[in-house]
């Protein structure tokens, strides 16, 4: 391909890009117009509406019912501000919209985009303003027909209220005139209403609804919370305290202190509250009054499940105070005892001074507790605290009592085990010996040619370990810990002794069957050499290698000998 090709081609391309870019230009610029031709259309739109046939045609509505200076001040402040938004505000935007048009034909966005934002601001603005004019005049031409509607529905709520009250005489009677004055003042509010929506006292006419409203609403409050309130502050109240206080003096005269309970005070605040309640029900102001009339029952209601905590701490009090004072002298007697005797324990078993300490300690608390329960006694006598206090302080002090009791009892378990122990160390020192015997009567019954030299030496010290429990034992005092340290070891050196003799018998057994059961076979030679080696052996008392010596020997003639006498011998 020659040169000159190359340089057709690429001019070729060239033309084509910049027709491409040219018709992408000429696409965004045409899209652009189309965009802001639409949003000029909506901004003109959007001005006319802001004059809408709707208010011309309420105020011609408004007109005929001018019948006083007030109203035709209203009147005309709303010719006024209807006039401004016609003759001043909707030109503004009209010459700012011819502006816009400039912009767009002269294709100057940049100030195009900028005086569309800020026109449609001053649209938004004096529509705004239209439209709560429209609706400031429509609550004039459309207040008869709102008000008309309103009274109706009230004055249905008001018969109501009117047949509920004459079907329930007896339950108001204590409030009987406020709620016929309030009668009165709704009737007056009804004709006042008809009167002023004949001279269109619109203004006037809103005020009397409303308080028409208000009147009815607390009415309904009082038909409904009314009988509550009056039964509760004529009848289960004052019921409830003259109960309160029979039950308050019957228990005082049985020895209960109940001033703590500020039974008297409550009755007395309770007592005003309850006047206020009803003075503020003579004007029919229920607030907040049966909540209050509700928490004062409550209270009176909790007042006899104090009555009866007392009387149940009354119980646990005179339970405790027979109790505690049985045990504290059982218990005094039981630790004096102990106490008389106990220099002869501290002699008999080595005690030191810390080791019987605990007695005193118990006397003390003893006598803590004895004079703890005097005081609690004394309180009760003078009447000068309440049942449910001292029940809790018996029971503290009971609890006290009890620890110490444990500490006594462990003490006494303490001394008590040192004569077990003692005793316990004498008949385990027969039993020792006992065992001793039979370990010797073993080794003497089957009559061995030889006792082994070890037998002796363990021996000796079983004898020895006896000899050093009779020792403790006839010492004064008796050291218990020395006493059961050597029961211990007289016993395992005893114990040793006997397992000796029983293993030496059972191997000299063992061995003289062995053989005595190889004599048959002495016409071998090697068994019969075994079998002099095994009664060399066994005579000189090395009756396990005189077993074995009979086992190897027997096993040359029988063969497999030796698993059964090894066996036998296991």
């Amino acid at each position: 391909m020659s040169k000159t090709t190359f340089i057709l081609i690429g001019i070729t391309y060239y033309i084509i890009s910049i027709i491409v870019i040219i018709v992408v230009l000429n696409f965004i610029t045409k899209k652009e117009r189309k965009k802001y031709e639409h949003t000029i259309e909506a901004l003109e739109r959007d001005k006319n509406l802001i004059i809408s046939a709707s208010i011309l045609s309420e105020l011609n509505k408004v007109e005929p019912l001018v019948t006083n200076s007030d109203s035709k001040e209203i009147y005309d402040n709303w010719q006024r501000r209807f006039k401004e938004i016609k003759d001043v505000e909707v030109p503004k935007i009209t010459d700012s919209l011819l502006e816009i048009e400039e912009l767009f034909n002269d294709r100057n966005y940049k100030e195009l985009k900028q005086k569309i934002a800020e026109v449609e601001i001053d649209i938004c603005y004096v529509k705004t303003k239209s439209n709560f004019l429209l609706e400031e005049i429509k609550g004039i031409t459309l207040s008869e027909e709102r008000n008309r509607d309103t009274i109706t529905k009230l004055k249905a709520s008001y018969r109501e209220i009117l047949n509920k009250y004459h079907n329930s005489l007896e339950e108001y009677k204590f409030i009987s005139s406020p709620i016929e004055l309030q009668f009165e003042n709704v009737d007056k509010l009804f004709s006042a209403f008809e009167v002023s929506m004949e001279k269109n006292a619109y203004q006037e006419v809103g005020k009397i609804v409303k308080a028409i409203d208000d009147i009815i609403g607390n009415l309904k409050i009082v038909m409904e919370e009314a009988p509550s309130i009056i039964l509760m502050g004529k009848k289960l109240i004052p019921n409830k305290i003259n109960s309160i206080k029979k039950t308050k003096e019957k228990m005082e005269s049985e020895g209960y202190n109940l001033e703590y309970l500020n039974i008297d005070y409550n009755i007395a605040e309770a007592s005003k509250k309850i006047a206020d309640v009803f003075q503020r029900l003579n004007v029919l102001n229920l607030e907040d009054s049966i909540f209050e009339l509700k928490t004062i029952l409550d209270f009176f209601e909790s007042s006899d499940n104090d009555f009866d905590k007392e009387k149940l701490a009354k119980k646990i009090f005179e339970d405790y105070a027979r109790t505690i004072l049985v045990k504290v002298t059982k218990l005094n007697k039981i630790n004096n005892e102990l106490y008389k005797k106990i220099d002869d324990i501290k002699y008999s078993y080595d005690l030191t001074n810390d080791d019987v300490a605990v007695i005193g300690e118990i006397a003390l608390e003893l006598d803590d507790i004895r004079d703890k329960y005097d005081d609690i006694i004394e309180l009760h006598r003078s009447k000068k605290s309440y049942f449910i206090k001292l029940g809790k302080d018996m029971e503290n002090l009971n609890v006290r009592l009890t620890k110490t009791e444990e500490k006594l009892e462990k003490a006494l378990r303490t001394i008590g085990s040192l004569k077990e122990d003692e005793l316990r160390a004498r008949e385990q020192l027969d039993e020792i010996k006992d065992i001793l015997m039979k370990a010797k009567n073993q080794i003497k019954d089957f009559k061995l040619p030889v006792v082994p030299e070890y037998y002796f030496v363990e021996l000796s010290e079983a004898s020895e370990g006896i000899e050093e429990i009779v020792k403790v034992l006839e010492n004064t005092p008796i050291s218990i810990k020395i006493l059961n340290t050597r029961v211990d070891t007289a016993r395992d050196l005893v114990l040793k002794v006997y397992n000796t003799s029983k293993e030496i018998v059972k191997t000299a057994k063992m061995a003289e069957m062995a053989i005595v059961y190889g004599n048959r076979y002495r016409i071998n030679k090697e068994v019969d050499l075994g079998l002099t080696k095994a009664e060399m052996a066994f005579y000189k008392g090395n009756f396990k290698n005189a077993l074995e010596q009979a086992i190897v020997a027997i096993n040359i003639i029988e063969p497999g000998i030796h698993k059964r006498l090894i066996g036998e011998y296991q």
